[in-house]
């Protein structure tokens, strides 16, 4: 038999340049804004601020463009053939001119960054937001989500959902509630990132066609070619009224239950999921690089004996790792349990620890009544009702997700379902990496400052990471049967009064009567801030901030001036808690 060679051909593909003239948007034609809102939920400034983060992200993506100018011709080369050398930076600036490209939203009018901006840690970038609604107005003001933007600093690091039946418990996925588990494309960051483009509360495309027919469209056609392949975003035969759909905000009335309006042929179905498959890849691999994961903290610096901790932070460590237990779900690597006199010695067990574990826990956060979802109870111009339970709506995290439940997504694995009432209320440890990171401008997340205001855990009730600290100290020693906004005369929320647990069932007990004393509290803040990156090597846009810090009051009750009080709550509604499995117990 005759063997035949096949040597691989070396293809140098020339450099297609991008166009950085011209707006990154064409605006449709808006729909009359929704305010169904209460005087004080929407912040006064919303609209400026909403401008001054569409003005940043529009900077950013025209630094973006200019990268991929600047990237080398390809040279496709190998077997399988790889992009030699530009390969990585490719798909990484590809990412990039995505996460900053307000096209990508149904009224061209918001990114992904729109709500995930660097100077943030990749989190909210509006601090008056954060101080008041909580969620963010998506694509058609004011449609608002129900919770804060997580942080995608190191979210590619997180596994695919997995239910460990020996610990019977979760680890991996995306999301606060744990809906993105990666099933398909076995990353939960990948699959994160098709989520917000068709949510209706945030980017709005009523379709996810809708991403390849604007991506087809977009001014680094080139870019998206190169990486994918030459033709990946030809050869669908798009209705002529593709425009028009993919610029009607999802939910209208128009489109009934119809969640693919796009008419396309089974075949260009497919090629149209392929494009959305490759969109999720490619932020996934922007997010992983190292301009948005970098390991650049004084935390790294220290465990490669290249900084030594103030005494303060050392102390703030000790106790991390020690009386605060925060080392029990946000892991460092080490061990947790000291005895009195002992010193931990230790080498690192790992190298660049996440600080979390993957899971997910109740801690017992009070209804946040600031959350603009509970508002949203009447239709807006195109009949679009987002939450009719109004504050009988109760955010079960991962327990709703599993019910394949309303306000969440479906989920993909019908064994999980049984799992449901043990998950209620259970959220995901996200990363304690970024929780401290602000802008150059305003350093610090803490009052007097000045500071940028952040919302903390999913639903923002937290104001700053004294707050965190003292909520984990003291949950149950200073907790009282009322809603947020009712505390006794004589006690001041948040500082010697705790509202009572949105949901109850399965709360974690390892917090809630941690004994630390105030300075240890200040001790613990200080050791967190050492986990902000940009002290190797600057952190990338952190100075595109154009907004203003705050200043005055005391982290202790910072926010508490933006306190409301909750209203009597009906009972949790049919709509989430008599989805079976049933919560055990009812949930009020």
């Amino acid at each position: 038999m005759k063997v035949l060679l096949q040597t691989c051909a070396v293809v140098a593909v020339p450099l297609l340049i991008v166009s950085c003239s011209g707006a990154n948007a064409a605006n449709p034609t808006t729909p009359p804004p929704y305010n169904p809102y209460p005087s004080g939920i929407l912040p006064a400034n919303d609209e400026s601020e909403t401008a001054r983060v569409q003005g940043e992200v529009q900077g950013i993506f025209q630094q973006a463009l200019a990268e991929a100018n600047a990237l080398p011709p390809a040279n496709v080369t190998g077997q399988p053939p790889t992009q030699q050398g530009s390969g990585y930076r490719a798909i990484m600036t590809l990412g990039k001119l995505m996460n900053y490209d307000v096209n990508m939203s149904a009224l061209k009018n918001m990114a992904c960054a729109s709500c995930h901006m660097p100077y943030a840690g990749f989190g909210g970038p509006i601090p008056s937001v954060n101080l008041t609604m909580v969620a963010y107005p998506g694509t058609y003001h004011f449609r608002a989500g129900k919770r804060t933007p997580q942080r995608y600093t190191y979210s590619p690091y997180f596994p695919m959902l997995q239910l460990d039946n020996t610990a019977n418990a979760f680890f991996g996925g995306n999301f606060w509630d744990g809906r993105s588990t990666g099933y398909l494309l076995l990353s939960p960051d990948a699959e994160q990132a098709q989520h917000p483009p068709v949510d209706t509360q945030e980017m709005g495309l009523p379709d996810t066609a809708c991403i390849a027919w604007r991506l087809s469209q977009s001014q680094y056609v080139a870019v998206f070619e190169r990486v994918w392949g030459a033709g990946s975003l030809t050869g669908i035969s798009w209705p002529s009224n593709t425009e028009q759909i993919c610029a009607t905000p999802g939910g209208a009335a128009t489109f009934g239950t119809n969640v693919t309006p796009v008419g396309l042929s089974p075949v260009d179905r497919n090629r149209a999921n392929v494009i959305f498959d490759h969109w999720g890849q490619s932020l996934s691999a922007f997010e992983k690089s190292v301009e948005v994961s970098p390991f650049s903290s004084k935390f790294d610096a220290y465990m490669k004996g290249k900084y030594t901790m103030t005494t303060d932070e050392l102390a703030g460590y000790n106790l991390f790792k020690g009386k605060g237990n925060c080392n029990s779900c946000h892991l460092d690597g080490r061990g947790t349990t000291l005895l009195p006199g002992q010193t931990d010695t230790s080498t690192a067990a790992q190298v660049n620890p996440l600080f979390t574990c993957f899971g997910y826990t109740n801690e017992g956060l009070p209804l946040n009544p600031r959350d603009a979802f509970y508002y949203q109870t009447t239709p807006d111009s195109l009949g679009f009702t987002a939450n009719p339970d109004g504050f009988g709506y109760r955010d079960l995290g991962m327990g709703t997700f599993l019910r394949s439940g309303f306000g969440s997504a479906p989920s993909p694995n019908e064994e999980w379902t049984s799992q449901a009432p043990l998950r209620d209320g259970r959220f995901q440890v996200s990363s304690a990496r970024n929780a401290g990171m602000a802008p150059s401008q305003c350093p610090t997340t803490e009052a007097p400052g000045p500071y940028f205001q952040k919302g903390f855990f999913h639903n923002g009730y937290i104001k700053s990471l004294k707050q965190l600290v003292h909520f984990y100290n003291t949950r149950d020693v200073y907790p009282f049967p009322v809603t947020s906004g009712h505390c006794p005369a004589g006690t001041t929320e948040k500082v010697d009064c705790w509202p009572m647990p949105e949901v109850k069932n399965n709360l974690d007990m390892t917090v809630g009567k941690l004994g630390l004393t105030d300075l240890e509290e200040n001790q613990i803040v200080a050791f967190l801030q050492t986990l902000t990156d940009g002290y190797t090597v600057p952190y990338p846009n952190i100075n595109t901030f154009t907004g203003q810090c705050s200043t005055g009051g005391s982290a202790s009750t910072q926010g508490n001036e933006s306190l409301i009080p909750t209203p009597t709550l009906p009972p949790c509604s049919s709509n989430v808690c008599a989805i079976p499995p049933l919560p055990n117990p009812a949930i009020p």
